[in-house]
């Protein structure tokens, strides 16, 4: 008996939730034009239209898939305008999304990266509605690409640039003093700022001042049974970021704090 060989692999992640029929759509076309298909779910709980949040997350998920696996990314808040969908190989992998930023982190990680747009209609589902991208375009074409019956080079033409969000690295603003980004917020109500471990190693041993809006975040924490009760205090995340937290409480809702806002380290 031959072994079972496994499937191809696509994963979703989108902003859709779980509410309407979209995620259950979006698998229907996949598993009708690639039957045998393994599809995996990064999340749909991305808020809507967080370009920071669908690149963090994405980010983070992909380096744990094998070789070959295919992304597909929905969060697209310019669907239906002039903006390009493409495919994006990278790590050894590809990734279906709207050329809108959604994939900076994922270029980051690679600098072999090679973009093409999507151009092949034949492809597509017929008619493409303007707000359903995701069901129309980009799962026909993970499909295509998971079942064999179309090659990357047949998808269109090879991109030069594509959009990249500017602000995903910290900028020093001054002596000791940074600007930076949240890129995050986990369901814990963790947020995960653009502070990485390795750049920011002294955190754990300096003073320090991180600031969200009005709140002044300056304790240190290696977990969080040594974090104080009520206390917002910074700690170095497994995202490889340094996080910001409260004790069985959300660090989001005490800091009034969402994906892509501005935030600022002194040190």
């Amino acid at each position: 008996m031959k072994p079972i060989r496994p499937g191809p692999v696509v994963t979703l992640t989108t902003d859709f939730g779980l509410a309407d029929h979209y995620v259950g759509t979006v698998k229907g076309v996949l598993v009708t034009r690639c039957p045998g298909v393994r599809i995996i779910d990064i999340s749909h709980e991305i808020p809507p239209f967080s370009i920071y949040s669908g690149a963090y997350t994405i980010d983070q998920a992909a380096p744990y898939f094998p070789a070959g696996t295919i992304h597909v990314i929905v969060i697209d808040p310019g669907v239906g305008t002039a903006r390009k969908p493409l495919v994006l190989e990278a790590l050894h992998q590809y990734f279906i999304a709207p050329d809108n930023g959604v994939l900076t982190m994922i270029i980051g990680r690679d600098p072999k990266a090679k973009a093409y747009e999507i151009e092949t209609r034949d492809m597509w589902l017929s008619p493409p509605s303007s707000t359903f991208h995701g069901r129309d375009i980009f799962a026909p074409v993970a499909a295509a690409l998971a079942s064999g019956a179309t090659k990357l080079r047949k998808i269109g033409r090879r991109l030069t640039k594509i959009e990249l969000v500017p602000d995903l690295r910290p900028r020093q603003i001054n002596a000791g003093e940074w600007e930076g980004k949240l890129l995050s917020i986990d369901r814990f109500g963790n947020a995960i700022t653009n502070f990485s471990i390795t750049g920011f190693p002294m955190l754990a041993s300096s003073r320090f001042s991180i600031h969200v809006g009005r709140h002044r975040i300056a304790t240190f924490k290696s977990t969080f049974g040594d974090a104080p009760d009520g206390v917002c205090f910074a700690y170095a995340g497994s995202s490889g970021y340094i996080e910001l937290a409260v004790k069985q409480q959300s660090a989001a809702a005490l800091l009034n704090a969402s994906a892509g806002d501005r935030i600022t380290l002194q040190l």
